[in-house]
């Protein structure tokens, strides 16, 4: 049995089922962990999300922005942005069953001394406290009142968590934090407008992951979100979106000794990776 955590898809399914036969995964026996962003951009977000909800207890994965963008769609509360590629799941006979599926999955999974979460955790969260927001988060978006919170989850305030934060603000930095997150202070206050390399940071801004003393530390982070990052492997934190999206590689790496798999994509007709 082996576990293997897989960067952000978005819809390319082609390169993710190339991805299986190169690890040669068996789900009757292995593991796979997505780091969020199943769909959206690529060329095959229905055949992706209807894939991953197939796989059942084999497969575990966590909300991205996109993930969570095509919530906020298909409830009617923002028109699809120009590049988005969730129309065939809007127009799907099975649209509403995957997007209940999609609303009962997880923001972050602990397990193992890993947690993995789509973007990251701010500098003052432990993993248990991570884990306690978290379920907040989860438990408004499975409510049969989800579309209170999904209707009001766009924005970027407040910037700064507290822990006297409540009702959507709450939710709102959480849902920020873990999904959208690059940059932030040693404060905890966060970027959302730079989106580019981490080692040309906003002024009094790092990448998250490296805040000194963050209470997380003790945990590897499993994540994806940040395609200019690439495939990133330390001790205590793996980022693995190698840009598939844009022409780099699809990433898998399996858990038990941090062996890396990667196939190549095509990417987005004139798209360009991550240089």
């Amino acid at each position: 049995m082996a576990t293997y955590a897989i960067g952000d898809l978005q819809g390319c399914f082609k390169e993710l089922q190339q991805l299986l036969n190169t690890i040669q995964f068996n789900p009757a026996q292995d593991k796979l962990w997505l780091v969020g962003d199943l769909v959206n951009r690529g060329p095959d977000s229905l055949a992706t999300l209807r894939w991953v909800k197939e796989m059942g207890d084999s497969v575990i994965a966590v909300l991205g922005n996109h993930d969570l963008s095509l919530l906020v769609v298909a409830g009617g509360f923002a028109p699809p942005h120009r590049n988005d590629t969730i129309q065939d799941i809007l127009e799907a006979p099975d649209r509403e069953e995957l997007l209940h599926w999609l609303r009962h999955q997880r923001l972050l999974h602990v397990e193992n001394n890993f947690a993995m979460v789509h973007a990251g955790l701010l500098p003052q969260w432990s993993i248990e406290q991570a884990q306690t927001l978290a379920h907040e988060v989860e438990s408004a978006l499975r409510s049969e009142h989800h579309l209170e919170f999904v209707g009001q989850m766009y924005g970027n305030k407040p910037i700064k968590w507290k822990d006297s934060h409540k009702g959507i603000d709450r939710l709102r930095i959480i849902t920020n934090a873990m999904t959208r997150m690059r940059f932030c202070t040693p404060k905890g206050e966060m970027d959302f407008d730079y989106k580019g390399k981490p080692d040309n940071p906003p002024e009094g801004y790092l990448p998250w992951f490296q805040i000194p003393d963050r209470a997380s530390a003790d945990t590897t982070i499993i994540c994806g979100h940040w395609s200019a990052l690439g495939l990133r492997l330390e001790k205590n934190f793996m980022a693995l979106d190698s840009g598939c999206l844009w022409g780099g590689e699809l990433s898998a790496v399996r858990l038990e000794d941090r062996q890396v798999f990667q196939i190549p994509c095509q990417g987005l007709p004139g798209s360009k990776r991550w240089k």
